[in-house]
């Protein structure tokens, strides 16, 4: 690309670069240069050289422009929004990188000290350990950070090494790798690697995966299981009833023939996954007809995706503004099932008396499919009655007649929370019957989800649509962090 004079930024620049955008992930090195974002491929310090003196007469060069942080050294303390790096040079690149020699003030060096003395930010890219990844890597852009300081001295192998503490700009959106607990530039592989754990599992074992929790914001750590019971199946309410069972396909192992399988006809000729990581969904539909307890296939089949137990490790934890969060220590592959959201399905009117419950999910598959109160409409390519049988008067056609509240009991799902640029979307599934006013509601990755990013998906809220008892128009801010956040969950 370099020779055909194709990258898309050849120049270095200081600061952000268009469309690369905090949060953005990289599958390798060679991504970074092709883009002009970091350009080179094995050192963690591009900076610009001599050759950039007349563009650049007021700085001393070379001045750095990008660090990755890998991992690669030592002596290196990360606490995501500070920084403490260590300078290139001087360690074994292909042994044990340990430092084997002194480190010098050059080249690199010397680029970030210079961006220490004339307070000129550079980006700082993160990368982590990825089994889905081609190159079982990924790298996460972080944002802008500010050289504070800089000094030398003799490192854990008892060479020089220079260091610089960097510190996050504000005024960015919020850390995708917020909260990282980085060992030797790993993340968690167990619960004994985590400061701050409040509880081993919160699903109590009953998740295929445990799910630990943890607390560094709270003076005196509380755990998330206080006042909560976990269940992993949906309890239903004596006065909901639940369609009997639809007849399924006749497929025997693994739904393959999209022509002969009755649960494709319903949606629309096809199959909504594809067959890879265990099952993708291709895209966001009206609803996603999976096979049931009545067909013929197996549970390994592909059209049962987002039946199968839970396949990332995932982890609870405390965040400043948000309370209660949810992330992955995994990559999560876009299209992939997360969780459904599990707790007591309830008609909506016998909840509109609750307050203070901001657990309540509303099942509006319907009212998706229909446009209706400002909901985006999406694929239609399936087969289903709109109102099976049941109708509902104009006056109450936007308010889905059946929900799911989760508010003292219910799965890890009510802990995720609101983003106005989520990386999660809601997908309503039906499974063992046809009924959408009772569809499963299940949370997709919209995107690939780097180890570590928060879990979000956007709760749908109109502004000024939640009222107080009292009538009143009630008001709640977004602490999402997202450039275009509209500053109001409601």
């Amino acid at each position: 690309m370099i020779k055909a004079k194709a990258i898309l930024y050849p120049r270095k620049i200081i600061g952000d670069l268009p469309g690369i955008d905090v949060g953005h992930r990289f599958f390798s090195r060679a991504e970074m240069c092709a883009v002009g974002f970091h350009n080179h491929w094995l050192n963690g310090i591009d900076y610009m050289s001599m050759e950039y003196e007349k563009e650049y007469s007021n700085y001393k060069l070379p001045l750095a422009v990008s660090i990755v942080m890998s991992g690669q050294y030592e002596d290196d303390l990360d606490n995501a929004d500070t920084v403490t790096y260590t300078g290139q040079g001087g360690h074994n690149l292909t042994g044990n990188k340990r430092q084997i020699k002194d480190q010098l003030l050059e080249r690199g060096n010397l680029a970030l000290k210079h961006c220490c003395e004339y307070n000129v930010p550079v980006r700082v890219t993160r990368g982590h350990n990825c089994k889905s990844s081609y190159t079982k890597r990924v790298y996460t852009y972080d944002g802008l950070y500010k050289v504070e300081k800089f000094w030398a001295q003799k490192g854990v192998s008892g060479f020089t090494v220079y260091k610089y503490r960097l510190k996050r700009l504000e005024g960015q959106p919020e850390l995708t790798t917020d909260q990282v607990n980085f060992v030797a530039g790993r993340i968690p592989t167990s619960t004994s690697e985590i400061e701050g754990l409040v509880c081993e599992d919160i699903s109590g074992g009953l998740e295929f995966k445990g799910i630990p929790a943890t607390n560094r914001v709270d003076d005196s750590p509380v755990s998330p299981t206080s006042g909560f019971t976990y269940i992993k199946s949906l309890i239903i309410e004596p006065n909901v009833i639940i369609p009997k069972s639809s007849t399924g396909c006749n497929c025997r192992g693994s739904c393959t023939d999209s022509k002969k399988c009755a649960c494709a006809k319903l949606n629309g000729g096809n199959f909504p996954y594809v067959d890879l990581n265990d099952g993708r969904l291709i895209e966001s539909r009206d609803v996603v007809f999976e096979c049931g307890p009545h067909c013929g296939c197996g549970p390994k089949c592909v059209n049962r995706t987002s039946q199968k137990r839970l396949r990332f490790n995932l982890e609870v934890f405390r965040s400043a503004k948000k309370g209660w969060a949810v992330r992955s220590w995994e990559y999560i592959p876009a299209g992939s099932p997360v969780c459904e959201y599990i707790g007591v399905v309830r008609r909506t009117a016998d909840v509109d008396t609750i307050s203070d419950n901001e657990y309540i999910f509303e099942i509006d598959c319907q009212q998706t499919m229909q446009g209706l109160g400002g909901r985006q409409r999406r694929l239609r390519d399936v087969a289903v009655p709109m109102n099976n049988g049941v109708s509902q008067s104009s006056e109450d056609e936007n308010a889905p007649e059946f929900c799911i509240d989760a508010g003292s009991t219910g799965n890890f799902a009510r802990f995720i929370n609101h983003s106005c640029e989520p990386n999660l979307f809601v997908q309503c599934v039906l499974s063992s019957h046809q009924d959408i006013r009772l569809a499963r509601v299940v949370l997709f990755a919209a995107d690939n989800i780097s180890p570590m990013q928060e879990l979000t998906y956007d709760y749908g809220y109109a502004l000024d649509s939640v009222h107080g008892p009292d009538g009143k128009v009630k008001q709640l801010a977004c602490y999402c962090g997202a450039l275009n956040c509209r500053k109001r969950l409601y």
